[in-house]
């Protein structure tokens, strides 16, 4: 079991101790989890709480003074920092063997890179092309003319059609697919004919894509993914589409044909982007959003269809005042036709009065007329 104290860890985070430097750490665990001798992270004072409360030898958290009964690491970023010192105490149980395993079926054309590791059943097609160090685990398939760049990490029973090319550092998780065929479909004679889907899907640098996303080939040219870009499980991409650099997609998201994300745009999970819309450069999209139309650069938007954060916000209030509205305008109502029946009662009245009037000054003439 690996070891570290306090200190050594802040030496190698250039992170400042605060408490006892000397106290050894053997784990990491969540705040919530973490037991004697665990290192654990909170990354926002709204957590400050579980400083009394954890169990945890040691706490990692940001430069911001704070009191705490146990040892704090100070550092700039704590969500990073945990995230590296996990690795120092729970290291990758799989380790790559550099070469292709037996069961392996490689076309005598493909090409595949110094130290690259190809598991057990893997299928490389003629032109295929695997960089250097990539790792591909057991029952990847890589289509025709299609290529990984350099120490790529494909885990298993991945599939990438043909034509289909991806950058260097670029992790795809169990079960993806890229370069299915989008769905286009033309209408004639009372039935559907399927639209050839010729282009190809182009993957940039450091690219991670979670476990059974598709990403769908273009009817003609590519569907894109930028560089940086992370996208989670169980998401949908459309033909034609095109993703910035530096983007999150969430679980669960559908993303139409030829829809356009630029620049560190964040969908949350289970929003609908309708196609042929362009979202501008950060835009942020709610969960469970529908987004109809094209977005601005910057915008906040929720709901659906989807509409400015700050509306729906309002909305929202209105929305939860509406039982109390809706008394208040039933007893206004009320009020109302008591006061119409009040006039009209008044009205009946003033029109007797005035018939009673009337009656009174014509009786004296008839009397003098009998006489």
């Amino acid at each position: 079991m690996s070891t570290r104290t306090l200190a050594e860890l802040a030496a190698e985070l250039d992170g400042l101790v605060v408490g006892d430097a000397a106290v050894v750490i053997r784990g990491v665990a969540g705040i919530r989890e973490a037991q004697a001798g665990d290192i654990t992270f909170i990354a926002n004072s709204r957590y400050d709480a579980y400083l009394t409360e954890t169990k945890a030898s040691a706490v990692i958290c940001s430069r911001e003074t704070r009191e705490s009964p146990v040892p704090l690491l100070r550092v700039d970023n704590p969500y990073l920092a945990f995230q590296r010192i996990v690795r120092l105490f729970r290291p990758e149980l799989f380790h790559a063997v550099p070469g292709t395993h037996a069961s392996a079926v490689v076309d005598p054309t493909a090409v595949i890179g110094d130290g690259a590791s190809i598991g057990a059943n893997c299928v490389l097609e003629s032109g295929a092309r695997i960089g250097a160090r990539t790792v591909l685990m057991p029952g990847c398939y890589v289509g025709v003319q299609s290529s990984i760049g350099e120490d790529g990490m494909v885990y298993p029973h991945v599939t990438i059609r043909e034509e289909c090319h991806i950058g260097d550092r670029v992790i795809l998780h169990p079960g993806v697919v890229i370069g299915a065929d989008g769905f286009g479909f033309a209408f004639d004679d009372g039935k559907y004919h399927k639209v050839p889907q010729v282009g190809s899907v182009v993957i940039g640098h450091d690219v991670e894509i979670g476990a059974n996303t598709t990403v769908d080939r273009a009817t003609t040219d590519a569907t894109r993914i930028g560089d940086g870009t992370k996208i989670d499980n169980l998401v949908q991409i459309g033909h034609n589409v095109v993703i910035g650099k530096h983007c999150i997609i969430v679980s669960q998201v559908g993303i139409s044909g030829s829809t356009h994300l630029e620049d560190y745009v964040v969908i949350g999970g289970q929003a609908g982007v309708a196609g042929h819309i362009r979202l501008g450069k950060g835009v942020k999209v709610a969960g469970q959003s529908g987004v109809t139309k094209s977005v601005p650069a910057g915008a906040e938007v929720f709901g659906t269809p989807a509409m400015a954060l700050n509306l729906f916000k309002r909305m929202n209030v209105y929305l939860h005042k509406l039982p109390r509205l809706f008394d208040k305008a039933k007893s206004l109502e009320e009020r109302l036709e008591r006061l119409e029946a009040s006039r009209l009662e008044q009205s009946k009245l003033e029109e007797s009065r005035l018939e009673q009037s009337k009656l009174e000054q014509h009786a004296p003439k008839d009397k003098e007329a009998v006489r």
